[in-house]
């Protein structure tokens, strides 16, 4: 049950992302993918992007494992490096402009992300000491 808690936080904290580009342009990855996704089937060739189907596949795969008896931790790992390559590099944009609205948007998702890789390792340790016993 803690793995799916975690996987829902992931997929709702990697929606609350926010950007700002050029003289008073900014939005929130939620809008963002909405966009998209809209285009995606209007339009696929313009949404078709390393930096939109990275991410957007990290998402369907963690949204998978909230349907799975016990998430699994291959693709739990697989959605946050998806995931990661976005707001990974928002983050690192925040930290070189000095924007903190930027910066911040970011630490949710990478707190998350690091309380559930520690709790996957900490599970995994666990079981192997159950398994020598």
């Amino acid at each position: 049950m803690k793995g799916k808690i975690l996987n829902g936080l992931l997929i709702l904290t990697s929606l609350v992302g926010y950007l700002e580009w050029g003289a008073g342009n900014s939005t929130f990855l939620f809008k963002a993918e909405y966009e998209v996704l809209r285009k995606l089937f209007s339009d696929p060739l313009s949404a078709v992007h390393p930096f939109t189907l990275i991410p957007l596949l990290g998402q369907v795969l963690l949204l998978v494992t909230l349907f799975q008896k016990r998430p699994s931790p291959v693709l739990t790992l697989l959605g946050i490096t998806g995931l990661f390559l976005l707001l990974g590099l928002i983050c690192f944009i925040g930290m070189i402009s000095l924007n903190a609205k930027i910066f911040g948007s970011t630490l949710p998702f990478i707190a998350i992300s690091a309380v559930t890789i520690f709790t996957l390792w900490k599970t995994r340790k666990t079981r192997e000491n159950l398994a020598v016993e």
